[in-house]
């Protein structure tokens, strides 16, 4: 395990998702209810950041072609994506997000 800090707990915010850069890894943060989710940053269709993409409920929407994605389980929920995401375990440690890579 490589656990790394990507953000502080405050910078995770349950309206938009987090860009990060965590070693040379792009991930995307997102808070659902009190949990925090690390998913692959790049949508696997276009090269699009889903951290930038709309958020409803659990799940996030492509911001260039609409391809949904459920935040828990990475799982693709619609075309044109054709593939889940990579999804990374969290945990938090006082006031800091770590991402295991």
């Amino acid at each position: 395990m490589a656990w790394q800090r990507a953000a502080s707990v405050a910078e995770v915010t349950a309206d938009k998702g987090l860009q990060v850069k965590v070693g040379q890894v792009d991930v995307a943060i997102f808070r659902i209810g009190e949990n925090i989710h690390a998913l692959e940053a790049i949508c696997p269709h276009a090269d699009a950041f889903l951290a930038e993409g709309f958020i409803e409920d659990d799940k996030v929407e492509c911001p260039l072609h609409q391809a949904q994605f459920h935040i828990p389980t990475g799982k693709c929920l619609g075309p044109p994506a054709d593939r889940d995401l990579l999804t990374y375990p969290v945990k938090i440690e006082g006031n800091d997000v770590l991402v295991d890579i």
